[in-house]
């Protein structure tokens, strides 16, 4: 079947396959490989992009349900001028070890903050109940998203 998307504000036309994933379609055909593969059930948040600016987990979503939205990866994002605050708060905390789940955490940040539901402690916690991370502890993200939602005064 043929999609068109918008793809980190580019347009994308492509044939793809009733059961391609929108994961797969992202990193193997687009060469986007900022989402990672882990799970491939829904629960680590390292596949996050966005489609129309909400958080989904591109391993479980059909790139077919992408047909006619605006998907955002880590790579489109990171050619924003927001993005500078995202990344000089995860250098500030050195909230990034491995780097694996870091754009999913980015992204799904992103997300909060702009549908205003990155207000608090509370907000960000729950907000990143989805996002596993192996490696940090998850002390040195909270202090980053702490700054996202503070504008750095923490």
């Amino acid at each position: 079947m043929r999609i068109e998307l918008t793809v980190n504000g580019e347009p994308v036309a492509a044939e793809v396959e009733p059961q391609e994933l929108l994961l797969d379609f992202l990193r193997d055909r687009l060469q986007l490989k900022g989402a990672k593969r882990s799970c491939d059930v829904q629960v680590c948040g390292t596949c996050t992009v966005l489609v129309d600016g909400g958080p989904v987990s591109a391993c479980t979503y059909l790139a077919q349900e992408a047909a006619g939205r605006d998907v955002l990866t880590i790579e489109g994002f990171s050619r924003q001028p927001e993005f500078d605050e995202f990344e000089q708060a995860f250098a500030r905390h050195a909230a990034v070890q491995c780097g694996f789940c870091t754009s999913g955490i980015v992204l799904t940040l992103k997300s909060l903050r702009d549908a205003g539901e990155l207000r608090d402690e509370a907000d960000l916690r729950h907000g990143l109940d989805g996002n596993v991370c192996r490696c940090t502890g998850y002390q040195a993200i909270l202090a980053a998203g702490r700054d996202l939602l503070t504008g750095g005064d923490r």
